[in-house]
């Protein structure tokens, strides 16, 4: 989001950790995460930071937790390795959680990081240098669906 909301110029880290409160150590693999799957793009060096990736208004966030999150099995059954469930072949546990986790990222599918920082005041007057998303909002968005 600190990104989105600071386009046209690379960020560092440590403004990153400044303004969000977060662990400098932390958001290092968070960024390396974001950067190895396109999220972000980073530059090293002096001058270098981080940026989007790709525009705002194509960055999903069901995908961005889908890959982040998904992985993480829910409980020893989600496992494929090392599971030692007796019950794994008749449970219908695994089924629902799954049903429900498929739901929960369903739901994030439709909300791009556009949609979450453009328009939000609130949150860019805390992120943003200027207040803006960064968009060009003398032209009007064109919706389309």
């Amino acid at each position: 989001m600190f990104c989105a909301a600071n386009t046209g110029r690379l960020v560092t880290k440590h403004e990153i950790a400044k303004k969000c409160n977060a662990s400098e150590n932390h958001l290092a693999q968070v960024i390396n995460q974001l950067a190895q799957l396109g999220f972000l793009h980073t530059q090293r060096g002096r001058n270098g930071g981080l940026e989007l990736g790709r525009p705002a208004d194509q960055i999903v966030i069901g995908e961005i937790f889908r890959a982040l999150e998904a992985p993480v099995p829910l409980a020893e059954c989600f496992a494929d390795v090392d599971n030692t469930c007796p019950l794994t072949n008749s449970c219908r546990l695994r089924t629902a959680l799954t049903d429900a986790a498929n739901a929960f990222y369903a739901t994030l599918d439709p909300i791009t990081l556009d949609a979450l920082i453009c328009d939000n005041v609130g949150l860019l007057n805390l992120l943003g240098p200027d207040g803006s998303c960064g968009r060009d909002t003398s032209k009007p968005e064109l919706v389309t669906g």
